[in-house]
């Protein structure tokens, strides 16, 4: 009971200020994640001292019964120093071990899990803010590693701190208080070292830095590399180019395998001038108490106490070292996670954001200019254009003429750098992303599916939908007949069955038909149809006319489509050329005034489409939506 309540004093998803950009300095970045557990901290720093000054307290004890044993009488020795020898029993037998549980207690069940965790989390929803081309520009393995390993990572710098160097600092106290009680000749050894060992460590720490940030980032590397051929292993194995993937990831090794044997060089100098430091202060440690005990200025306790402190010390000394070592290797990786981690936010809601307010879904397009970057040829350059509320378009256009750059605006997956772009009169700059995307639903030409169940994916469309809703958007988009067929190789069936990594378990048209339903249980008032049948066999595509049909009743779309007959019957056709409306109509005609649209319906007649309709017209306007999709 105690130990639940314990730990649930820190809450790994309390509520934060989840768009604030981590600082960019390491001490920083650290303070930043460590702020909301700081009373945690200085609880266990307070336990650490304690259970360090008994762990020390003990060569004091051992100092007095060492003397106790070479001087008391045998025979009365319980009697006359009952008092002492019970307050050592105390302090051997109760408080050091209570003082050792509280601390593992604090680290194990308040700290160590928890903080880790809560740090990943929100590093974790600081990166899901970022923009759309932040995660196009780099790998995703690589991202997730920097999220995942930046928890232990920063924990590590808090609590080794406390349970390394605290520890040292307070032997080497004691050791030097002990020694000075006696003699200064005693003293002068134990001062020498600790001088010496901060000048090693101020040598090695940085050289040890700088040689982990090189070895996190040869890591990344090497993650990124197979991470990279694991996600497109099937372009891998259609190329034939195992060897050449095999070669990627041997250099990436490689790399890695120099910079970390260029690390472990400093370690092994560094842990060989460590040892004879060590020794040095054994010797001298060792020949300063023998001259005393000779002269009679040092008991026997006394000597054996220093001794066993020394010993102590330079047991530890290896240790603070590697423990030093290890976390400048975090410090490599924390600098390399800030780096990933600790950028603005590509996109951000304005101040004053508010939800978007959708009624009949009118967009509106004035003066739009983008451009993906300096020499990109993709332009959108001043686009004006009006949609009526329930309003069918089509976009057309050659590739690269700007079609999905228009829908990425729309949804704001990228800034307009001039213009606006209105939904029902609202400047969709103004408002939140959440909620502008949640009025939009679209179903893209490269469907991607969530590594989880079939019924999560569906419902991705609205979270808590039942399960009656589920099977009716894969009904309508006729995704039920091969849902009821599949099975997972854990033996899971059905709805229940795992769809893989991006839906890799499913062939493209399966794929489409979940991410349609997904969209059908969505039910947005704005619908983007991006080549939304393009992964379909024509068989199929029939199919489901009907079901994009009545998605697409009384809602405003967009849709794009390079098959000219899958959007011919649409209200109207919108022709972009180089990031610019050069034609607009309906299809009979633009096809009349035999411009780029003619001209391109012209040279999909004989290949794309099913009918003649180069040749015997266009399709009546008052033809059912689904007659005119099948084409």
């Amino acid at each position: 009971m105690f130990l639940d309540w314990l730990e649930r004093r820190i809450d790994p998803f309390a509520p934060f200020e989840e768009g604030r950009m981590p600082p960019r300095s390491v001490l920083g970045f650290a303070r930043f994640y460590l702020h909301p557990i700081r009373w945690a901290l200085a609880a266990l720093f307070v336990i650490a001292v304690i259970a360090g000054t008994v762990e020390a307290s003990l060569y004091l004890v051992m100092r007095w019964f060492v003397d106790l044993l070479a001087s008391a009488d045998r025979a009365t020795v319980l009697q006359d120093h009952a008092p002492g020898i019970a307050l050592a029993l105390v302090l051997v037998a109760v408080v050091r071990p209570i003082a050792i549980w509280l601390h593992e207690l604090l680290s194990n069940q308040l700290v160590v899990p928890q903080s880790t965790n809560q740090i990943r989390w929100r590093a974790h929803l600081y990166t899901l803010g970022h923009s759309l081309s932040y995660f196009q520009a780099d790998f995703a393995g690589r991202l997730a590693n920097r999220v995942v390993q930046v928890g232990p990572a920063v924990r590590e710098l808090a609590v080794v701190f406390i349970d390394t160097l605290l520890y040292v600092a307070i032997y080497a106290v004691t050791a030097i208080g002990l020694f000075g009680s006696i003699s200064l000749w005693l003293t002068l050894p134990v001062l020498v070292w600790v001088l010496a060992y901060a000048v090693l460590t101020a040598w090695f720490v940085p050289r040890a830095r700088a040689r982990s940030h090189r070895t996190a980032d040869t890591r990344s590397t090497l993650i990124g590399r197979v991470v990279d051929s694991y996600t497109n292993i099937l372009t891998v194995k259609l190329f034939a180019r195992d060897r050449e993937e095999r070669a990627a990831v041997r250099d990436a090794i490689d790399v890695h395998t120099k910079a970390y044997l260029h690390q472990f060089r400093l370690v092994t100098l560094t842990t060989t001038l460590l040892g004879l430091l060590n020794s040095a202060l054994l010797v001298a440690t060792g020949a300063a108490s023998l001259l005393l005990w000779q002269r009679g200025g040092m008991s026997t306790g006394e000597a054996s106490a220093g001794l066993a402190l020394v010993l102590r010390l330079i047991a530890m000394s290896g240790w603070v070292m590697q423990t030093v070592r290890g976390v400048f290797e975090n410090v490599g990786v924390i600098q390399e996670s800030m780096q990933t981690i600790s950028r603005p936010h590509g996109l951000v809601d304005a101040p004053e954001a508010r939800p978007l307010a959708v009624a009949g879904g009118a967009i509106r397009f004035e003066g739009v200019g983008f451009h993906y970057g300096r020499g990109d040829a993709t332009i959108i350059e001043d686009l004006s254009l009006d949609i009526r509320p329930g309003e069918k378009v089509g976009l057309v256009g050659v590739s690269g003429a700007g079609k999905s750059t228009i829908a990425s605006l729309l949804l704001r997956l990228h800034d307009v750098e001039s213009g606006r772009i209105l939904v029902d009169g609202q400047d969709i700059a103004g408002a939140t992303q959440e909620s502008l995307r949640g009025a939009i639903a679209m179903v893209s030409q490269d469907t991607s599916l969530l590594h989880r169940s079939i019924r999560d994916n569906i419902a991705y469309g609205r979270p808590g939908a039942t399960e009656a809703e589920i099977a009716r958007a894969a009904r309508l988009a006729h995704a039920d007949g091969f849902i009821a067929d599949l099975v997972d190789h854990k033996g899971r069936r059905g709805y229940d069955a795992q769809v893989g990594e991006r839906g890799v378990k499913l062939s493209g048209g399966q794929r489409q038909r979940i991410a349609i339903a997904r969209v059908i249980l969505k039910d947005a008032p704005i619908l983007i149809l991006d080549e939304a049948t393009s992964a379909l066999d024509s068989e199929v595509e029939a199919a489901i006319q009907d079901a994009l049909d009545t998605l697409m009743r009384g809602k405003t779309v967009l849709a794009i489509a390079h098959r000219l007959s899958t959007i011919a019957a649409l209200d109207r056709l919108i022709v972009i050329d180089r990031g610019r409306i050069v034609e607009e109509g309906s299809h009979a005609a633009l096809v009349a005034r035999g411009g780029l649209y003619a001209r391109l319906w012209a040279r999909q007649s004989g290949g794309f489409l099913a009918d003649r309709a180069a040749d015997d017209g266009p399709p009546e306007r008052g033809r059912h939506v689904s007659d005119a999709l099948r084409g």
